[in-house]
């Protein structure tokens, strides 16, 4: 996500730091790379405009100039007009005074509505809400049995209707069940074409008059870039929408939607798709993004993520064996599996600074087959190998490496680096880092 973008804002940062006195003329070739940069992540080249001569009146002031790290103070200035050209704050939904709430979710075919649905569905349930679903798009082939299967999958309540009820009738009609069976939020998947025209807009103005949404959501594929945000700036003249939900921002390297559309349209973006699974929606906050672009990483989301999905109470056992010197291979595969449920190591590695520490971890490129094959082989073993390696002799190896379809070698190199682990943790066990570890809470570490 920004890849390209981010490293070509850092490369500019980079120079600037490394200036002992800025001129005018640093800032001017600064933000003539950084203009550059951003028109070819494909943002809007009025955003862009407007950015550069944001940046540029703060940053050439004499309060900054004479400075004693100037270099830094124009980094912060960079942050503080890339947060605010991304919407300032995080904007949340809206939810009515009385239930149900409304939620109607439209975008062109093909842009992840029927998928956002019960993505948003999923969030919302884990906030404590009761979601129903209804897809009133009566025109693609199979869409609502696209999102029966969903409803399926997430264990979330959907309205069916009758097959020739209208996009009106099915609406009102799950608005009418969700307030007699007790569920506060009502997502209504609604159909999309492959470009707007006006019986679309006239469907759209129906519903909207006559179920009165909370929040009209405009998903927009993010890959799509500055089309994305053309579509959207559509919609919005004719329906007037409330935010955005962006989808495929992990496989957006560019970011020109993401960094645009909140400018262009006046209205934020409320939610990102980060990925496949039904979890991967994630609250859209502005200074967050901003940090990931600018390689300082993403902490806060990442440490959210591990108090949603990690066990708590398994974490502090596995604490526990790693200094007692009783960390078997179960403990290890549970280990993995733990840091598997925060995501791709990819998608962890992201949410990492690029500067101090962490620097070289972005370089790292993770197999994640290589997981599956060293979870395939632990499983390959009993129980009472898994418990004690020193069980593992060579025919035993041979037979791991037969049942997990792996190779001797590859057995015997996670055996290795097994090893080498519990010498590393019994190493660390009375070093000031291990007492130090050991007297911390470790709910609060993600793994």
């Amino acid at each position: 996500m920004f890849e390209t973008l981010s490293e070509k804002l850092q490369r500019v940062f980079k120079n600037l730091r490394g200036e002992g006195r800025l001129t005018e003329q640093h800032i001017e070739e600064a933000l003539k790379e950084i203009r550059m940069a951003l028109l070819e992540a494909d943002v809007n080249f009025k955003v862009v405009k407007q950015f550069t001569e944001a940046v540029k009146s703060k940053a050439i002031g004499e309060e900054v100039l004479q400075s004693l790290s100037p270099g830094q103070q124009v980094v912060k200035i960079v942050r503080d007009e890339l947060i605010e050209i991304l919407g300032g704050t995080n904007v949340r939904l809206s939810f009515a005074s009385q239930p149900p709430t409304v939620i109607m979710l439209i975008g062109l075919q093909g842009s992840g509505k029927t998928t956002s649905s019960g993505k948003l569905a999923k969030w919302l349930e884990r906030g404590g809400h009761r979601p129903i679903l209804v897809s009133v798009d009566v025109y693609r082939p199979a869409a609502r049995e696209q999102l029966k299967v969903i409803a399926r999958d997430i264990a979330v309540k959907l309205w069916e209707g009758k097959p020739d009820d209208t996009p009106l009738q099915l609406c009102q009609d799950a608005v009418r069940e969700a307030r007699n069976s007790a569920h506060d939020v009502v997502i209504v998947d609604t159909a999309g074409r492959l470009h707007i025209d006006e019986t679309l807009m006239k469907e759209l103005h129906e519903l909207k008059e006559a179920v009165h949404p909370n929040e009209i959501l405009f998903v927009a594929d993010a890959m799509l870039g500055q089309d994305a945000v053309k579509s959207a700036q559509q919609f919005h003249d004719q329906l007037g929408i409330s935010g955005f939900i962006l989808t495929k921002m992990d496989g957006d390297a560019r970011g020109g939607a993401a960094l645009s559309i909140k400018q262009v349209t006046g209205q934020p973006v409320k939610f990102v798709g980060t990925g496949e699974k039904y979890d991967a929606l994630e609250l859209f906050h502005p200074d967050r993004l901003v940090s990931r672009i600018m390689g300082m990483g993403d902490i806060l989301s990442l440490i959210e993520k591990a108090e949603e999905v990690v066990d708590k109470k398994k974490a502090v056992e596995l604490q526990e064996k790693m200094f007692s010197d009783s960390f078997t291979l179960e403990d290890f595969r549970d280990q993995l599996k733990q840091i598997r449920k925060l995501g791709t190591l990819d998608q962890i590695l992201g949410m990492l600074p690029s500067i101090g520490p962490f620097k070289d971890m972005q370089k790292v490129k993770v197999d994640e087959k290589e997981l599956v094959r060293v979870e395939a082989i632990i499983n390959s073993m009993t129980p009472k190998e898994r418990r004690n390696h020193q069980l593992i002799n060579g025919s035993r190896r041979k037979r791991i490496a037969k049942g997990s379809g792996t190779s001797v070698q590859q057995v015997n190199q996670l055996l290795k680096q097994y090893a080498q682990t519990r010498k590393m943790m019994k190493g660390m066990k009375n070093s000031f880092f291990g007492r130090r570890l050991k007297g911390m809470k470790l709910p609060e570490i993600p793994f």
